[in-house]
């Protein structure tokens, strides 16, 4: 395998999973910390609006999401292009300071208003943290195994979400909405910043990969953000189509973040039961992107993101299907949701890897998770909007649509190409 010389680390540099697997476990741990502090809202927050501040409207409850997804699609956005004048370590340990006010924000916020700015940080926070550690992944594996990678990031990342959302939801069983179930937070941030600090930058992988990978012509090298932009976005036909796919699924995501609390509570379940249908689906989300990761390698991107859409389809049909029995509803709905986004999220990952050379892959992929996390805002917002007049239940009756619809989309555009430009 060819080795370049970091003139940091003065020490042979090598692309793979085997070969760097101390920092690639430091940045699985960094990822499990990202994970959890976003995943202290999964069950409480809707429930404090709700509850504590008496907000009526869906629409006004769920801003908080909306404020979220907005502000960490366009950090993602951002990212990419930051990564051209700053190390991605040196946005990792910033993305960590801006979230330091997160957790005490949640638990002792004397208004609404302060729940929604506590989300503008947490979505910086996001966006810089996890594409960061996503990008430095993909640069110590190089392209053999970005699904593995991919997957195994992902995996970190969600179970996180989903044992804290499951933790969060017993102890406000025990000890209220706030601060008990927040202020865990402070223990993800305290670790994440620690290691973000230890954890060594990528940029010597990053020039290895640039001297084995054929070169771009000379009308694609090294293209801006707004040329990267519009390729990933449209341009590009598989592009497009993990681009749309990404953005429907976290649309899903937002929306069941927002509505499931709702909607269960609504049908007579108590905080735990909620707890429990909230953390499954991020825990088998996470869990099952390790296997999907390795097995997009084997078989290809499209099968399982074409698949996985169907599948999550599907789950929203069961949580309406099953609703006279809401707990089994909720628990088969979560299980389909979670392993329909397992598959498709590292797939996705890595077909942005595949079609864009690195050069302007940290452009194409914060492009592409600029459209995916804007699909958090997109499913809060619709669902705030056909909750307040439709009701919860034509709320999941749309996202079936929207997923089914983009997975016929995928089917159509996205095509494998593993030997990128």
């Amino acid at each position: 395998m060819s080795t370049t010389t970091s003139p940091v680390a003065a020490r042979p540099v090598q692309l793979g999973l085997r070969e760097n697997w101390l920092q690639f476990t430091l940045l699985v741990i960094v990822n499990v910390c990202v994970g959890g502090l976003v995943g202290l809202e999964r069950t409480t927050v809707p429930l404090i609006g709700a509850e504590i501040f008496g907000l009526t409207s869906g629409l006004a409850v769920f801003s908080f999401i909306i404020a979220f997804g907005v502000t960490k699609a366009l950090t993602n956005l951002a990212a990419g292009a930051l990564t051209a004048r700053f190390r991605r370590k040196q946005l990792l340990v910033a993305g960590w300071l801006i979230g330091i006010p997160v957790p005490f924000a949640l638990a002792w916020a004397p208004s609404w208003g302060w729940i929604v700015v506590a989300n503008v940080l947490l979505g910086i926070n996001q966006g810089l943290t996890w594409s960061m550690t996503v990008n430095m992944k993909i640069d110590l594996v190089g392209p053999a195994r970005r699904g593995l990678a991919t997957g195994l990031n992902e995996a970190a990342g969600y179970v996180a979400v989903g044992a804290t959302a499951l933790f969060t939801g017993y102890l406000a069983t025990t000890y209220g909405l706030r601060p008990a179930p927040e202020l865990i937070g402070v223990a993800f941030l305290v670790a994440g910043l620690g290691l973000a600090l230890v954890v060594r930058d990528t940029a010597a992988h990053v020039a290895l990969e640039l001297t084995q990978h054929p070169k771009p012509a000379a009308a694609e090298e090294s293209p801006g953000l707004a040329q990267t932009f519009a390729r990933t976005s449209w341009h590009n036909r598989s592009l497009r189509g993990a681009s749309q796919a990404g953005l429907i699924n976290n649309l899903n995501d937002g929306l069941t973040w927002g509505v499931f609390p709702l909607l269960f509570t609504d049908h007579g379940l108590g905080l735990a039961a909620v707890g429990l249908i909230k953390g499954l689906y991020p825990l088998l989300w996470g869990i099952g992107q390790i296997p999907t990761g390795h097995l997009a390698d084997r078989i290809g991107r499209k099968p399982l993101i074409v698949t996985g859409m169907f599948v999550q389809a599907g789950g929203f049909v069961l949580a309406l299907a099953l609703l006279d029995n809401p707990l089994l509803a909720g628990i088969l709905s979560a299980v389909a949701l979670g392993i329909g986004t397992a598959m498709v999220y590292p797939a996705l990952i890595a077909a942005i890897s595949d079609h864009a050379h690195p050069t302007w892959r940290a452009n194409a992929l914060g492009t592409y998770r600029f459209w995916r996390d804007i699909g958090y805002a997109a499913g809060a917002l619709v669902a705030g909007v056909l909750a307040d007049t439709l009701g919860l239940n034509a709320t999941v009756i749309a996202a079936a649509v929207l997923t089914a619809g983009s997975g016929l989309l995928a089917a159509r555009w996205i095509t494998e190409h593993q030997a990128t430009r």
